[in-house]
């Protein structure tokens, strides 16, 4: 079983290729998109997606506008961005726009595995916390 469902979206077909291969042999169930709007599209279809592994640079729709769609409409789905040109605004932009962490391509494939797996933790006590919320809430009702 795997522990966590990551989404990575990347414009470089070569790239995605590599990226889920070395991600599946460390227990992550990978999916992949290779544009914003396909990425949005996955989502939409599978509530099950715990990380979405972002590129910054894609034609169309680019990384940030990515992540501002995620964070409205997938509010406890964790974001990890990806870029090869990476800039100190970029960083910067993604980190206010809720981003959980911002790497360098290339990166190391063992702290990109870290950042996923904190990830999926971070998501997993919001999650909890929602629930306990609601369980709160019947309970409260039922008194």
């Amino acid at each position: 079983m795997s522990f966590a469902n990551v989404l990575l979206v990347d414009d470089e077909k070569s790239f995605l290729e590599i990226m889920e291969k070395r991600l599946g042999s460390r227990d992550l169930e990978v999916s992949t998109a290779e544009s914003g709007p396909a990425a949005l599209d996955i989502l939409r279809g599978n509530s099950a997606v715990d990380v979405v592994i972002l590129d910054v640079k894609m034609p169309g729709m680019d990384g940030l506008e990515v992540l501002r769609a995620i964070r409205g409409d997938f509010p406890l789905v964790e974001v990890i961005m990806l870029t090869g040109h990476g800039t100190i605004e970029t960083a910067i932009d993604g980190m206010k726009q809720g981003a959980f962490d911002y790497l360098l391509k290339p990166c190391d494939i063992e702290r990109l595995v870290e950042l996923v797996r904190a990830a999926k933790d971070k998501k997993a006590v919001h999650e909890e916390k929602i629930m306990q919320a609601h369980m709160k809430e019947i309970t409260g009702k039922m008194i």
